[in-house]
C-alpha cells in the first residue's frame, strides 16, 4: 500500500508536465498553422472561407491565421493561455460546423475530427491554466497569486 500512495505522491508533484506537454504540442501546431496560412495561404484561406459562405472571408482569414500564430505563441510560453484558448477554441467550433461537419458520418468519425480534440483541449487550458512551468505562473508567485 506504501508503494501506490508513494507512486501516487510522485504522479501528483509531477501533474504539471502533462499540462505542459498538451500545451507546447497545441501552441506549436496553432503556431505553425498560423504562420503558414499567413505567409503562404492566406489568399488561399480567403477564398477557402468564400467558398464556405463565411462573411468577410478575407478580413476573417487574417484574423482566424493571426489568432493562430498568435494564441499558438502564447501558450508555447504560457502566457495568458487561459484568454488565448477561448478564440483559438471558438476558431475550432467554426471550423467544425463550416468545413468539418461534413467528413463526420458518425460520432466516431466526429471525435476523430483534429478539430474537435483541438477544441477539447482548448477548453482543458481555459479551466486548468498553464501549469507551473509558465510565464502566466511566473507572473502569479510574483504577485503572491500563486
Amino acid at each position: 500500500m506504501s508503494l501506490i500512495r508513494a507512486t501516487l505522491e510522485r504522479l501528483e508533484r509531477l501533474q504539471w508536465l502533462p499540462i505542459l506537454l498538451a500545451r507546447l504540442a497545441v501552441g506549436g501546431l496553432f503556431f505553425e498553422s498560423g504562420r503558414g496560412k499567413l505567409l503562404y495561404k492566406l489568399d488561399e484561406l480567403g477564398e477557402f472561407f468564400t467558398q464556405l459562405g463565411i462573411p468577410f472571408p478575407h478580413f476573417n482569414a487574417v484574423f482566424v491565421s493571426s489568432t493562430e500564430l498568435i494564441g499558438g505563441l502564447c501558450l508555447l510560453l504560457g502566457f495568458a493561455t487561459r484568454i488565448m484558448s477561448i478564440p483559438l477554441a471558438f476558431i475550432m467550433v467554426i471550423a467544425i460546423a463550416t468545413s468539418e461537419i461534413d467528413k463526420a458520418n458518425s460520432l466516431g468519425d466526429f471525435l476523430y475530427l483534429p478539430e474537435v480534440f483541438l477544441f477539447v483541449l482548448c477548453v482543458w487550458f481555459i479551466f486548468s491554466g498553464p501549469g507551473k512551468v509558465s510565464i502566466d505562473q511566473a507572473i502569479a508567485d510574483k504577485n503572491g497569486l500563486g
